[in-house]
């Protein structure tokens, strides 16, 4: 059978629809367009704080969710947005002096390495890898790359204006756990209309404000949204221009060894959100998906290469779109076909990237400083999860070193003009201290305790 070709159905509400189903094509669109509205907020969120452009984060993230359901042969339903796994990483580079072609660069490389992975995982099995990586130590790297962006918070976004940040993140906050059902599983799409209009409500009500730009060294008065771009930007044409680097949005990556060290922890990262999320979607729809946990793996690492090939931002499932699936039931993938053809036809109208592009960095900061937070706390959730045990000294003492390392920035200079440091530093720490700590007792499996488990 063509993968092309679903079973037409029209269940009754609450009934599921399977993979290889779909509603009839006017309800099937309707739940594409749901799916593009779950994904986006964090899409190009992402793109925006690791200074590449949203735009092009947007379409290729419709190009890149074809591309895995080609490769998974439409067995596993799942939309590829823009992964927060690399922010940390990213973040790091610029901060060693490196623009946004070593940012790609150093991502591509990572995406070639976590398909390796998945070829691995297709051919041996996935059972060596949670060996190699334990939950201990997934989630003990997961926390140190969310925690290790506290400083981007403090230091960029929150003193671009603070009350609006403030506001934003509360509302945010708010949003997420008080809206119903699927409103607070877009909570960052609307905090991010919240934080425009408060931001406009502040320049009509108190003018402009005094602060430094991100980027700049220097306090300037500046209103706090400014649409001289949006009416600059045509309505229709492939994404173009400069990003704030000077780097053309469209580029070809660089590669530095250093710079590919620091983003190799987030594929750490990545392999336990696509191991999770093929996890997730084969106990909601019932169907036997441990085949296709290679080439979902491998998918995704493909897919970042190539978005990375060309200035895109790296990519990961969404956990946003589990959220529509199981609030509606439908698990067809037709309706992710839909929404990965409209992110593209987004994509393709610049002057809706120039609106993302007008978000104020207050904006950005009450966002930011929530979003990161939940990055290093789904570390925590992974020990929860697991039934890591923390009464057992071994888990203390193999993780302590690395996620003080990893958060702190701690460097080790290897030599004059190579360095260790931050993420990928307490990675190394985090894996080799764990597996030392854990060597005399023959338990590599993550020392869990024997407590029932909290995960329902």
């Amino acid at each position: 059978m063509s993968m092309f070709k679903w079973d037409v159905v029209d269940p009754a509400p609450g009934e599921a629809v399977a993979p290889h189903q779909r509603l009839p094509w006017g309800k099937t669109v309707g739940l594409g367009a749901q799916h593009v509205v779950a994904m986006f907020g964090a899409t190009f969120v992402f793109p925006l704080v690791m200074g590449l452009d949203p735009n092009l984060a947007i379409m290729f993230s419709g190009i890149c969710t074809i591309m895995f359901l080609l490769i998974c042969a439409n067995k596993v339903p799942s939309y590829l947005g823009t992964s927060a796994s690399f922010v940390a990483s990213v973040a790091a580079i610029r901060g060693q002096g490196g623009d946004s072609s070593d940012v790609t660069g150093a991502i591509l490389v990572g995406g070639l390495v976590l398909a390796l992975v998945g070829v691995l995982v297709h051919v041996a099995g996935a059972r060596w890898i949670h060996r190699i990586l334990p939950p201990a130590v997934t989630g003990a790297v997961v926390m140190l790359i969310g925690f290790n962006l506290a400083p981007v918070v403090a230091g960029i976004y929150w003193p671009q204006d603070q009350w609006v940040a403030l506001l934003t993140a509360a509302f945010m906050v708010a949003a997420a756990v008080m809206l119903p059902g699927f409103w607070s599983r877009i909570a960052v799409f609307l905090a991010l209309i919240f934080g425009f209009v408060i931001s406009w409500l502040a320049d009509v009500v108190l003018g402009p404000i005094t602060s430094v730009l991100g980027g700049a060294t220097e306090a300037t008065e500046h209103d706090r949204v400014s649409f001289a771009g949006v009416r600059a930007a045509d309505w229709i044409g492939l994404p173009s221009g400069d990003l704030a680097d000077g780097v053309s949005v469209v580029h070809g990556p660089s590669f530095s060894l250093t710079f590919v060290l620091l983003v190799l922890p987030g594929v750490i990262a990545l392999i336990a959100e696509n191991t999770g999320h093929v996890k997730a979607v084969a106990e909601m729809t019932g169907e036997d998906l441990d085949p296709y946990m290679g080439r979902a793996i491998g998918a995704d690492g493909l897919a970042t290469a190539f978005a990375s090939a060309f200035g895109g931002s790296p990519t990961t499932t969404y956990a946003e779109n589990i959220g529509v699936m199981g609030a509606t039931r439908v698990y067809s993938t037709a309706a992710y076909y839909v929404a990965a053809v409209v992110a593209i036809l987004l994509g393709l109208c610049p002057k809706f990237g120039a609106v993302i592009n007008a978000t104020p960095g207050g904006v950005l900061g009450g966002i930011t400083v929530v979003l990161y937070g939940m990055i290093g706390l789904v570390g925590a959730k992974i020990w929860v999860e697991n039934r890591v045990d923390f009464g057992d000294p071994l888990n203390l003492v193999g993780l302590a070193a690395g996620l003080i390392a990893g958060i702190g920035n701690v460097t080790l200079q290897i030599t004059d003009d190579f360095e260790l440091g931050g993420i990928a530093l307490g990675t190394i720490l985090v894996i080799v201290f764990y597996h030392m700590a854990n060597l005399r007792s023959g338990d590599d499996t993550g020392r869990v305790s024997q407590a029932p488990s909290t995960k329902e």
